[in-house]
């Protein structure tokens, strides 16, 4: 019997599936997000809030119906990535319950109450993700739809070209009877499908085929061509949906894979330059960039000026009031951001009320889910996985990144939600799928090798007794 680690990638026979661990780690994410909901709740009325229950029992329901997915149709996955999304999903939903509260955010035209909205979204995403499992049994199967999956892409980035700007960026389309939807959010997924199966095509050829100068490896001019064509393909997102984010995300994976596939620092070392190389161009004659690049060098000065200048020095502010400990869940006033508290900026409602200790607790849950996903590309047996595990990894890690560094003042404001947390119905179905997918993946990865067949020399060995 082959006795081996969780990273290798054989299982042993007996390895123990830790699906009572995901239950219990699940009943204790929602038990944490039904007393954040209380807490607010007495908090800004003194009493325990009406729709509790229905909130925690929604939540359990959500959770159970994930668990008994998982343990049905991928029982070795990964028993971590679900406890940690529903955790972070149960938080979302009871900081935006938060400011749904706010007297400030009901004064506003646009205010309508997002809780119950964000808590249907979450369904229909855990459906999506039960949906993932079912029907994907082999994630190698995406294989076959390699440049399927990059056409897909292509028209799920370019559609919100057609549609008006939304706050200065086109990201959304508008389907009558569905409402809007941000197509960039399902983009990543189908985006890292195709970088996957084309770099295990063309991996030895980027990795091997280069030249030594002065430390490090130039690829060939004829290997330049995928990174050139991504990197034009990210800045004319730029130019034409003024979409910053997507852009970084979109660059920023395919960098990602590349150096993960070849392991040349070379690619690292281009992607840096050519991402600021782009940006830097693109803020030098786009409005929506510059005001964005403005807020970000000075926040203050464009105060009563730009928008997003405003936004950045209130966000700051909140931050500056929570200190270490926070002023308490329902006690702050990052309500005054205003239309964006729930969803750019809902970080700082966290910044604010739980403190510089509740924020790092947070970022903690997101930096786990990125390393439950690299673990599960290392334990991957076919490359594919590998690549696909680390692409969807790095994709919601590069997301957290530039959202949190956004708001925090890092870099320019982005325009992206934060994965789970705030409010947005294409971001927390995208993102459940996201999960789903690495469940199946890590599914995968840990199922037991097959018993040995029966040697057939132990046969000829046997005795046979007249």
């Amino acid at each position: 019997m082959s006795v081996v680690t969780n990273t290798t990638t054989i299982g042993a026979i007996d390895a123990p599936s830790r699906r009572n661990t995901e239950l219990a780690l699940v009943a204790f994410a929602v038990l944490i997000s039904v007393f954040a909901y209380a807490n607010v709740g007495l908090a800004l009325n003194g009493e325990l809030p009406a729709g509790m229950l229905g909130y925690g029992l929604g939540l359990a329901l959500l959770g159970g119906v994930a668990h008994l997915a998982v343990r049905r149709f991928a029982p070795y996955a990964d028993p971590l990535l679900l406890p940690l999304a529903t955790l972070l999903n149960g938080l979302g939903l009871a900081f935006i319950w938060r400011l749904d509260q706010s007297e400030r955010f009901q004064a506003l035209e646009t205010f309508a109450p997002a809780a119950s909205k964000q808590l249907i979204f979450s369904a229909v995403g855990v459906a999506l993700m039960v949906g993932v499992l079912i029907a994907l049994k082999d994630h190698r199967i995406l294989q076959r739809y390699t440049y399927i999956s990059m056409m897909v892409a292509l028209i799920l980035l370019i559609l919100p070209m057609f549609f008006p700007a939304v706050n200065g960026a086109k990201i959304w389309i508008n389907i009558p009877g569905v409402g809007t939807i941000q197509p960039g959010e399902f983009a990543k997924i189908v985006i890292a499908v195709f970088f996957a199966g084309y770099l295990m095509v063309k991996r030895d050829a980027l990795a091997l085929a280069s030249r030594r100068f002065m430390g490090i490896y130039l690829p060939r001019g004829r290997d330049l061509g995928p990174i050139l064509m991504v990197w034009a393909f990210s800045i004319l997102i730029l130019v034409f949906e003024t979409d910053l984010g997507s852009s970084l995300l979109f660059f920023g994976m395919f960098v990602v894979m590349l150096y993960v596939a070849t392991e040349r620092t070379s690619w690292i070392v281009f992607g840096l330059l050519m991402s600021g190389a782009g940006a830097v161009g693109v803020a030098s004659f786009e409005p929506h960039v510059q005001d964005r690049v403005t807020a970000w060098l000075d926040p203050f000065a464009g105060w009563g000026k730009i928008p997003a200048s405003e936004q950045m020095a209130k966000s700051l502010m909140a931050f500056g009031s929570g200190g270490t400990l926070g002023t308490g869940l329902g006690q702050g006033n990052s309500d005054l951001i205003g239309f964006a508290a729930n969803s750019d900026f809902i970080l700082a409602t966290v910044g604010e009320e739980l403190g510089l200790a509740g924020m790092m607790g947070v970022l903690l849950v997101y930096g786990l889910i990125v390393e439950r996903g690299v673990r599960t590309a290392l334990a991957a047996r076919d490359p594919f996985g590998k690549l696909l595990a680390i692409g969807l990894s790095g994709s919601f890690a590069i997301q957290v990144f530039v959202v949190a560094g956004g708001v925090m003042g890092l870099i320019p404001l982005t325009g992206m939600t934060m994965p789970f947390l705030a409010q947005g119905g294409s971001s927390v179905i995208a993102n459940w799928a996201l999960v789903g997918i690495l469940i199946r993946i890590s599914d995968t990865a840990r199922r037991p090798a097959p018993a040995p067949a029966p040697s057939p020399d132990a046969e000829m060995t046997q005795v046979v007794r007249p």
